[in-house]
């Protein structure tokens, strides 16, 4: 296995908070105004009771967000925020980020939002790997709207803008993300507090772009979409839990793996036995190559969510952007000096068009 080598963490540039808090402190006084029983409402609770964790001053985070029920999200944080334009956040966040490292930002986007709209902006961010921490809200669905189909509903998908059911062959997130080159990338569930704050603890961790998928019901217009995720029978045999440096083995009786066909190099799931049980695959999350991480990705079924795969699927390091945009501009001032606005817009590629 590679292991990720020791760095500097970019948390160490916000400053500190001054006392303990408590997640009262990360509670703001606005009334929550979600339908009742939605996923976002664990997703709140979850992010809200983690973020004492981080020991940071409340007035050095930002919650960014775009369009969309996840969008709310900055109005119910105790912190900075913006609810920004539809599919933008990245790119806002992004010059939040690259220009004052010296906050925490966090992006909160939906499957909407994010996937169609903000598609560019999303993949680009992770490409160039700038210090965000991206929660992308995923209920297979348009909520705000009303019931459109997104761009993670499966193919067949009955709504109200496909009534002869959807066309579109579904995006997977994580596939995605990882085709872009993310350096972290990984999956929890709204209902599974503890996995979904494991994975936020090692999301804020991370330097550089961090992209987490929260499977989140939105009970209204697609209730249960992962009912077989969170049912306690179905899940054993459904979700594959991720650990780096463990067996990738789930089931009932923890009998089943992840293994790779000598002949095509895919990963299947198999029946362990004392025969084959060498083939199980070890997890690592912190191998260079993305090649076993995109296949974890693409093990689970789009339409029935069997094999599953949720924790970190990969978590890798590389010079983060912001760090690299300040070390530039370091050097652009001791070559030159501090710029001058006004020369440069009244340049040489000028010219005075005459009357």
């Amino acid at each position: 296995m590679t292991e990720v080598t020791d760095a500097p963490t970019l948390l160490s540039l916000v400053p500190k908070a001054e006392a303990k808090q408590s997640m009262k402190d990360f509670k703001s006084d606005q009334e929550v105004r979600w339908c009742p029983g939605c996923g976002d409402y664990a997703v709140l609770a979850a992010v809200q009771g983690f973020m004492p964790e981080l020991g940071l001053a409340k007035e050095n985070i930002v919650f960014v967000s775009g369009i969309g029920c996840s969008s709310r999200f900055p109005y119910y944080m105790n912190t900075y925020g913006m609810h920004s334009i539809h599919g933008r956040a990245p790119a806002i966040a992004t010059g939040l980020a690259t220009s004052r490292r010296d906050l925490s930002v966090w992006v909160v986007t939906g499957d909407g939002d994010a996937l169609s709209i903000g598609g560019n902006h999303l993949i680009h961010a992770l490409r160039r790997n700038v210090n965000l921490k991206i929660l992308l809200f995923n209920n297979r669905i348009y909520g705000l709207t009303k019931g459109q189909y997104s761009p993670t509903s499966e193919l067949g998908k009955i709504t109200k803008s496909t009534p002869m059911g959807s066309l579109d062959a579904p995006f997977n997130p994580i596939s995605l993300a990882i085709g872009a080159e993310a350096t972290f990338v990984a999956r929890t569930i709204d209902s599974d507090r503890k996995h979904l704050t494991d994975v936020l603890r090692q999301a804020a961790d991370h330097q550089g772009t961090a992209l987490v998928e929260i499977y989140q019901n939105c009970n209204i217009f697609n209730d249960g979409a992962f009912d077989i995720l969170k049912d306690n029978e179905q899940a054993q045999e459904a979700v594959i839990r991720l650990e780096h440096g463990r067996p990738i083995r789930f089931g009932a009786d923890n009998d089943k793996g992840v293994a790779r066909d000598p002949a095509t190099g895919d990963l299947h799931v198999i029946e362990i036995t004392p025969d084959n049980e060498h083939r199980v695959l070890i997890h690592d999350a912190h191998t260079a190559s993305p090649t076993t991480a995109f296949a974890l990705s693409r093990l689970a079924d789009p339409d029935t969510l069997h094999h599953t795969p949720i924790g970190v699927l990969r978590s890798t390091q590389r010079p983060v952007y912001d760090t690299l945009m300040a070390e530039q501009l370091d050097t652009a001032v001791d070559q030159r000096g501090k710029g001058d606005l006004a020369t440069l817009l009244a340049g040489a590629d000028t010219w005075t068009v005459a009357d």
